[in-house]
């Protein structure tokens, strides 16, 4: 008893197409994934195992095989718990292979059947989408896959279908329940941003600040501590013009794949990133055993701010060169070359150096 599912990898905005692969077979008792499956994915056994236990469903007491093609990609995420299950009740025969042979599937199992959001649902959806294939994700994520540019149908069964649990989704792909086609939220925006008319003096560096919005100008504010270099930075993205529609889809793309979009609603405002001094160098431009997005990636579109720019170490200053001249960063593995956008506002502050304020002391007496 074979079956198969289409899901995704990841590979910074980059979709890849995966084929999750079952088969059934008398041999020794095993449940078994291959395919260069990482420490989540190998764990989803328990998880698939449990939540059909929790449906009142056992596997059959044979050898199972799951194979996650392309054997030579890298599959990272819980996402594939959802793609593994329904492949595992078609080869059982509680689905048939026809309902899901036009689906890209993702989400994650909980113990008792319930799905949970997982990140990447956006990128997921416009690659679904370009396809000409549906989406079945978790119930939490629909809000955010309906943006996926997906188009209406004539069938009875709607593009995305977004499933609160397990049975759920079986009901409706076996045409005994019909689940509600997700729609496209957007945040509310309003009042989110400090009211530089909150100010009062700092007549000069306002002026400044207005011309480093209108003309998207990186700034640089030295003075000393307590002068309200942080409380001018923080009141720049509330000058800005709210994001374009292309603008907040790239936006929202990376912070889906970092799972921080909020319940899944696109917003329209620019974001403000103000790592502290003692970040790492893969925290501000994005790496780490499984490559995600840095703060660089996660201020597209709106304004990263530095603070005390002298504590940052050199190694993570320079890297920002790349991303202010390009407007993307790349991550260079061994395995895989992740890119990820980057176009952003720079605002850097920093006190002024010992050196000039003791000559200028000198100078003075």
């Amino acid at each position: 008893m074979q079956a198969r599912v289409r899901t995704v990898a990841f590979q910074g905005v980059d979709v890849l197409p995966v084929d999750v692969q079952v088969m059934i077979a008398p041999g020794q008792l095993a449940f078994a994934i291959v395919g260069l499956a990482d420490k989540a994915v190998g764990e989803s056994r328990e998880r698939v195992r449990a939540a059909l236990r929790a449906l009142g469903l056992a596997l059959p007491p044979q050898r199972i095989s799951v194979n996650l093609s392309p054997a030579d990609l890298a599959k990272e995420g819980s996402h594939y718990d959802l793609p593994i299950a329904l492949a595992l009740l078609a080869a059982m025969g509680v689905l048939t292979r026809e309902c899901l042979e036009d689906f890209v599937v993702l989400g994650e199992l909980a113990l008792d059947g319930t799905l949970s959001r997982v990140p990447g649902v956006l990128p997921a959806a416009i690659a679904a989408a370009s396809s000409g294939r549906g989406l079945i994700c978790p119930a939490v994520c629909g809000g955010e896959a309906a943006w996926g540019g997906f188009e209406s149908d004539d069938s009875d069964r709607p593009t995305i279908v977004a499933a609160p649990s397990l049975l759920a989704l079986i009901n409706h792909l076996r045409g005994q329940q019909t689940l509600p086609a997700p729609e496209a939220l957007i945040a509310d925006d309003r009042a989110v941003y400090p009211d530089l008319a909150e100010i009062k003096g700092q007549e000069s560096a306002k002026r400044v600040l207005e011309v480093a919005a209108a003309g998207g100008h990186n700034l640089l504010m030295i003075g000393p501590p307590g002068s309200g270099k942080s409380m001018l930075a923080a009141r720049l993205p509330g000058l800005l013009p709210p994001l374009e529609p292309d603008e907040a889809l790239e936006a929202s793309m990376v912070r889906s794949l970092a799972g921080d979009l909020t319940e899944g609603k696109l917003s329209r405002r620019r974001n403000f990133r103000d790592p502290h001094h003692s970040a790492t160098l893969q925290a501000l431009i994005g790496g780490g055993q499984r490559v995600r997005p840095g703060e660089v990636s996660l201020a597209h579109h709106g304004v990263l701010f530095l603070d005390e720019l002298p504590e940052f170490s050199r190694a993570t200053l320079e890297a920002l060169r790349q991303p202010l001249e390009s407007g993307r960063v790349t991550v260079a593995r061994a395995s895989a070359h992740v890119t990820y956008p980057a176009r952003f506002q720079l605002v850097a502050a920093m006190n002024p150096c010992l050196c000039v304020a003791h000559s200028t002391a000198f100078q003075r007496t």
